[in-house]
């Protein structure tokens, strides 16, 4: 359906592909992985057009229709949230929106003279419309968007009045409903709580057309994609198989390649030793020429790419007492919205607690009552002993000076702490050589994340509070995270709709209900182990 072709592509003195070749058939669903900026959103551009190859060919097999999700959803305002969905629907919405102009002209008493034509025109723009099943198109609509998590009155509310990230949910709807031959999603998982997420998975892996996205969430990549195409040097790999496959085929090919050059490089080092010992004795003149030759001919094997490892290690936290957080009678609402009534929750040392809940059931609302971003409208909250909290949310990104470098950031923080030491947390983090000269300003979601994790974690809390701490970051830096979390010694209180990341390191998990919190002792395996579903809005 879509082929490269020896494609060649340059960003000023990067290059981005050299070469590079692969395919995209019907019925596959790739999942196209790499480091940051290896070139996966240039690739997604300029398979749409947006964006020319230098060299090559980008070829789309006639009449295949391309629908394209991007983080860049563009301004959004003036219709509902259903309207919106369905002005992407291709031909249906565009012959819905006659029949509607139509409609209009009917009823207007300044084109009485020529309602014999309208009323012609209207019964064979009707007569298409039921062909495409227009009139089943704003439930489908409604479907998709109730997937996504929204509710009736964000549907037919204003656009333009959601945030961001809900905003971007409709865009992903477009594409869902519009349903082309081909789909291409750039970070669809982004900004969708695990319901949602779940829900994606489910479409995506009934959905008969091909895909190509990519994903920092690698669940939902094993759930969905059956092939990978890997982006790496310029050059692309496939992989037949989900991500874990892709994961280990790739730690063995490294393996090997390493192995083989290791095996030519002692046979090189022999071969020189001999050549160099005997290249000035006239009775071995005619060996060393031929080890001479038999060196020019050898096809060199370059050793494995080393993607950069990031690792950090926790200096240790200081002990807290054993009741870290109290919470008794807590009651809280928003308006006419109850969110608590005469909650009790205990956090103890050493939990790892994550929090679950549906839409609106108050899971930020909990961190903000602990953290003290909020207060209870009616009972209280205490932290125990000798607790010292970290708290990280998405609007500590906005906190930081855009003005300042990311060395400068981390220099302002911590004074005492020497270069040598900040540069290594920096590399630990993702900043690595000049990247710690960049503005706060200019650093995308995920590197303004890397950022406050940094600030937060370089002189530990014994409390963490983490809210949705795996937004925006690569699967490097989520498994570097992941690793450094497990451990640690202190308390951890967080929300997360990654399902690796709640798996690896929860062992209790708390359930928020209209009925209360509901409370497992055991992380989030064993909680969908007992309870049969991955999310608690799964129950309906």
């Amino acid at each position: 359906m879509i082929r490269l072709d020896n494609v060649s592509k340059q960003n000023g003195t990067r290059l981005i592909f050299v070469e590079a070749s692969a395919a995209l058939h019907r019925g596959e669903k790739i999942g196209l992985v790499g480091p940051n900026g290896a070139g996966k959103t240039t690739l997604f551009r300029m398979i749409t057009g947006q964006e020319e190859p230098d060299e090559g060919l980008i070829l789309v097999d006639r009449g295949v229709s391309i629908g394209f999700f991007s983080q860049d959803v563009g301004e959004m305002e003036g219709r509902s949230a259903v309207a919106e969905v369905m002005a992407g629907a291709g031909p249906a919405a565009e012959i819905g929106a006659e029949l509607s102009r139509l409609e209009a002209a009917m009823a207007d008493p300044a084109q009485i003279d020529e309602l014999d034509a309208i009323i012609e025109r209207f019964g064979e723009v009707q007569s298409r419309f039921e062909e495409l099943d227009g009139y089943a198109l704003d439930g489908r609509a409604r479907e998709v968007l109730d997937g996504l998590g929204f509710s009736q009155e964000m549907m037919d509310g204003d656009v333009g009045k959601l945030s961001g990230g809900w905003k971007m949910r409709v865009a992903l709807g477009r594409i869902l409903l519009m349903r082309p031959d081909v789909m291409l999603l750039d970070e669809p998982s982004n900004h969708l709580d695990l319901e949602s997420l779940i829900w994606l998975e489910t479409f995506l892996s009934g959905y008969d057309g091909a895909l190509l996205m990519t994903s920092h969430d690698r669940e939902f990549m094993n759930r969905v994609i059956n092939k990978v195409i890997e982006i790496d040097a310029g050059s692309l790999t496939s992989f037949s198989g989900d991500y874990e496959f892709y994961a280990r085929q790739s730690a063995l090919n490294e393996k090997q390649l390493q192995a083989q050059f290791e095996r030519q490089q002692a046979m090189l080092a022999k071969e020189i030793a001999f050549i160099e010992r005997f290249k000035a004795r006239a009775s071995h003149a005619a060996q060393v020429q031929s080890r001479v030759k038999k060196l020019d001919k050898i096809d060199r094997v370059e050793p494995p790419k080393r993607r950069q490892t990031i690792a950090f290690d926790f200096r240790p936290a200081p002990r807290s007492g054993d009741d870290v957080a109290n919470l008794r009678g807590v009651h809280k609402r928003y308006g006419s919205k109850v969110i608590y009534e005469g909650l009790d929750l205990l956090v103890r040392r050493k939990d790892r607690a994550c929090v679950l809940g549906i839409n609106g059931a108050g899971k930020s609302t909990l961190l903000k009552l602990v953290t003290g971003t909020a207060e209870p409208d009616a009972g209280s909250v205490a932290l125990g002993g000798s607790v010292k909290m970290g708290y990280f949310a998405q609007h500590a990104m906005d906190l930081l000076d855009g003005g300042s470098t990311v060395f400068e950031t981390l220099d302002a923080a911590f004074p005492h702490a020497g270069q040598g030491a900040l540069r290594t947390l920096a590399g630990a983090f993702g900043f690595s050589g000049d990247e710690v000269e960049k503005r706060c300003r200019v650093l995308s979601g995920g590197e303004k994340a890397r950022l406050v994790m940094a600030l937060m974690l370089f002189d530990p809390p014994n409390f963490l509070v983490l809210d949705e701490p795996t937004n925006h970051l690569d699967l490097a830096t989520k498994e570097m995270l992941i690793t450094a979390l497990a451990q640690y010694e202190g308390t951890m209180l967080f929300v997360s709709h990654d399902r690796h990341f709640l798996a690896a390191l929860s062992n209790r998990v708390l359930e928020l209900t209209p009925g209360g919190i509901h409370q497992y002792d055991g992380g989030y395996t064993e909680y969908v182990a007992r309870t049969g579903q991955e999310a608690p809005g799964l129950h309906k």
